[in-house]
């Protein structure tokens, strides 16, 4: 009977971390666009895993299999289906975490702004809060 439990607790934190992973192959993907992922973009990237819940134990883990599926991946969409599930709350922390990726070199090029122009989108977000949280990011640059 206690195995039970046990297991409905090890699922639960299971998909909490297969979540995880997705949110950051996510993020990955967003750090990458440049074809220069650097370490304040991990921070950022572990920061914000943080902010979802993450154990401080399972980020270097989490990090590195979402490393993998993004590079597995040739599409944003079943990384983004993840995020379309969070509240609106991890939402806004996801996207604050990929305008600080893009801004973390001070620059924000077509491809990493078209890139969030269509993660608004696909996540189902209002593109004032999307912009108000751009311009947040960029003021404190």
């Amino acid at each position: 009977m206690f195995n039970l439990f046990k297991k409905n607790n090890e699922n639960k934190n299971d998909s909490k971390h297969l979540s995880l992973i997705s949110v950051a192959a996510l993020l990955v993907h967003s750090a990458k666009i440049d074809e220069n992922f650097t370490d304040k973009e991990r921070n950022i990237i572990k920061n914000a895993l943080i902010e979802m819940g993450a154990d401080q134990n399972d980020l270097d883990k989490i990090l590195k299999d979402a490393e993998l599926k993004e590079k597995d991946s040739n599409q944003i969409l079943q990384f983004t289906k993840e995020v379309k599930n969070k509240s609106d709350e991890e939402k806004k922390i996801v996207i604050e975490a990929l305008w600080n990726i893009i801004y973390s070199d001070e620059n924000a090029d077509i491809y990493e702004t078209n890139l969030m122009r269509r993660l608004s989108g696909l996540l189902y977000l209002d593109p004032k809060i999307v912009g108000d949280i751009k311009e947040k990011i960029k003021s404190n640059q």
